[in-house]
């Protein structure tokens, strides 16, 4: 018994001195990059409000540009989000409310890079001009789905001057930037900001991607047996006169005109988008196609005579 006890020791002890090595090479297959991210800030006056411009860069260790999606944050708070580039940049535009801001850039990380935050960066938002406006924000900034699934995204309308309306101001969201097959919805669609209002007004919007159809429609065969009796023999038929009218004249202009007739029904039926469909059944649909996309988020209104669109929110979109 102890010989055997040993005996199945020593076997149990090769068993996991050949598998570390494997173990080892899984685990370092496993690790992703360390990443850097990096943010440089640029604010000017932009029609009476103060519009900043940033550029993310991430790199890996390796010194790679990295891939993904990042987001700036102020204070923490999520303020818009975009995808990097072939480069491992991003340029994102911000209107900063009137203020001091502490701003950070964020990489998510991917499935070989790890996140990282970037240094903070101050900068000063001046105070408005007078001219009523608001500002449009997101949060969260990133949104992650896997083709098939919706994300909600809560979409902040904040009024700037609001004091200075003499009549309630009708904002209108809507999104670009999608990719195929997807879409976005709000609730609600329209806002209204009243005189004198400085809280911002929330919207929810509703992300939607599709997946594919695995299943296709079996195709519905109702073709008449009947109906083949009659076309193959009269088809043989009008082959076997065009074969005998070279000594008729008359009979070959009936044999012209009933192959015309016949291509004309083959060609009305078997080429007919119904007949394909009956037959065949739908076509199956194609998913979202997977990626990182930059989506804006645009507020519209107008005050009669001008439309006022300030610059639009950025949501990073990545699909699976």
């Amino acid at each position: 018994m102890i010989r055997r006890g040993l005996r199945l020791e020593i076997v149990a002890g090769l068993g996991i001195a050949l598998a570390m090595p494997a173990l080892a090479l899984a685990a370092e297959g496993s690790q992703t990059l360390a990443t850097q991210t990096t943010l440089a800030a640029e604010t000017r006056d932009q029609g009476g409000r103060t519009q900043a411009t940033f550029t993310v860069t991430v790199t890996g260790e390796d010194g790679l540009p990295a891939t993904g999606a990042v987001a700036i944050k102020d204070h923490g708070r999520p303020l818009a989000g975009a995808a990097l580039n072939g480069q491992g940049q991003a340029n994102i535009k911000v209107d900063l409310l009137a203020g001091e801001h502490l701003l950070r850039a964020a990489y998510t990380g991917d499935a070989t890079h790890q996140s990282s935050v970037s240094l903070a960066v101050g900068a000063q938002g001046q105070t408005s001009t007078g001219t009523p406006t608001f500002q449009v924000s997101i949060a969260p900034a990133t949104l992650s789905l896997t083709a098939g699934q919706s994300g909600t995204v809560i979409t902040s309308v904040t009024p700037v001057n609001a004091a200075s309306l003499t009549a309630p101001m009708f904002v209108t969201l809507s999104c670009s930037g999608l990719p195929d097959q997807s879409s976005c919805i709000f609730t609600p669609e329209n806002i209204e900001i009243l005189p004198g209002a400085t809280a911002a007004i929330t919207s929810s919007m509703v992300v939607q991607t599709e997946a594919a159809s695995n299943t296709a429609a079996l195709p519905r065969r109702d073709s008449n047996p009947v109906a083949w009796a009659f076309l193959l023999p009269g088809a043989l038929g009008l082959a076997g006169m065009a074969w005998g009218s070279r000594r008729r004249r008359w009979l070959s202009r009936f044999v012209l005109v009933a192959l015309v007739g016949l291509v004309t029904m083959l060609g009305t039926t078997a080429c007919n988008p119904r007949y394909y469909y009956l037959n065949h059944g739908p076509p199956t649909n194609p998913a979202t196609p997977s990626g990182t996309y930059t989506i804006s988020v645009i507020g519209q209104s107008s005050n009669g005579i001008t439309a006022i669109t300030p610059t639009p929110a950025t949501l990073a979109l990545t699909v699976k």
